[in-house]
């Protein structure tokens, strides 16, 4: 209230202007009140009933604190906290600043409307009449300052509680909690479910340039472990995602149901594991199929490729690759053969020898077995 104080200071109202004014302070806080209901259609509702009668003892205070300040009695401190503390209860209330503004506009024009003519009358001289003015003013620019203060703290505060409130519902989805636990976190944060999330890995340091472009429903970590960052995005348009991500080393997630997104975010981190060069999962699903029990598929290669481990390495290689390709290619002869760069009559000598290898090589349950032994090799 510094301006304020330094403007009371040069106007020392007499007791008998003070007097006066004071006993106008009801019929003003109550046409200020009025004033504000019918020209700032935010309060229209917010001053009617109880609350309209608290306002009005409010008004009044902050006007008895205001002739206080004019005639030298006070500092102005009190005031300050009071309208920061109502700036703060502004955002609680759901208004914006520009509401609580105009009504403090409307408030100082009525106010000084209504202190003037009190002031007047009570032999106020002309030259002090103005410095009153400057006072009425200057107040409440004060006011105002304090309130907006208040407005800017409160939505800070608001702002930052909210963001942990949504980073930890990201770490429940990617943990995979309970329908009940996300439930209560989607409520803490104030997050609308989607229908389904889709997970994207990428660097941290990319994670909040990458996410200022999307949805701003979508959740963000970027403090994993190992530097890493994840966008959880909701209701995503996968080609739009995958060409927004074209520049950034990223791997996105299938798309699943809002409570299993830690299914798209496990094979992300899986497909990240397999290969540095995936990008969308969807393009990689035989690979991360296959390698999703590791030492299961060890087993089954053991097994349905034993008859190979007899022959010299070289041998079991070349036996192996035209296994592989005969297997894709469906027996069709020249086909194996363009895909191996060799003539056919090599491919036909090399399937006679692995029929005696795998005499069952006609069997359906052989064929699966083999198709998935070889299914990674040269992939």
């Amino acid at each position: 209230m510094s301006h304020a104080i330094r403007r009371a200071s040069e106007l020392a109202l007499d007791e008998t202007t003070v007097t006066a004014l004071r006993a106008a302070l009801k019929t003003t806080a109550d046409e200020v009140v009025q004033a504000i209901i019918d020209e700032v259609p935010s309060y229209a509702n917010a001053l009617s009933g109880r609350m309209g009668a608290t306002i009005r003892r409010a008004v009044r205070t902050a006007l008895g604190h205001y002739l206080d300040l004019a005639s030298g009695h006070a500092t102005g401190g009190d005031a300050g906290d009071a309208a920061y503390e109502l700036g703060r209860g502004e955002v609680r209330d759901g208004r914006s600043m520009d509401a609580l503004l105009s009504a403090y506009r409307v408030g100082a024009r009525v106010a000084w409307r209504c202190l003037a003519a009190g002031a007047v009358p009570a032999g106020l001289p002309a030259a002090e009449v103005a410095k009153f003015a400057e006072l009425t003013f200057a107040y409440i620019d004060e006011l105002s300052a304090a309130s907006a203060a208040g407005h800017a703290d409160e939505l800070a505060a608001r702002g930052r509680a909210q963001e942990r409130h949504l980073e930890h519902l990201a770490r429940d989805l990617l943990a995979g909690a309970s329908p009940d636990v996300l439930l209560a976190s989607v409520q803490r944060a104030g997050w609308q479910p989607p229908v389904s999330l889709t997970a994207v890995l990428l660097p941290a340091d990319q994670a909040r340039p990458a996410y200022r472009a999307l949805d701003p429903n979508t959740l963000v970590l970027d403090d994993l472990p190992d530097a890493t960052g994840v966008l959880l995005v909701p209701d995503a348009d996968r080609a739009h995602l995958l060409r927004h991500l074209t520049d950034r080393t990223a791997v996105v997630g299938p798309a699943r149901p809002w409570t299993r997104a830690f299914a798209s975010y496990a094979r992300a981190v899986r497909a990240r594991t397999l290969s540095s060069d995936i990008r969308d999962t969807e393009d990689h699903l035989p690979e991360l199929v296959l390698s999703a029990d590791a030492d299961a598929y060890a087993d089954l290669r053991a097994r349905a490729l034993a008859p190979l481990r007899t022959l010299p390495v070289g041998t079991a290689r070349r036996l192996e690759e035209t296994l592989r390709a005969w297997l894709l290619h469906q027996g069709r002869r020249d086909e194996v053969a363009a895909a191996l760069f060799v003539h056919p009559q090599t491919v036909r000598y090399r399937m006679s020898q692995l029929r005696e290898l795998f005499p069952d090589l006609a069997s359906p349950h052989r064929v699966l077995e083999l198709t998935l032994a070889v299914g990674l090799r040269g992939s």
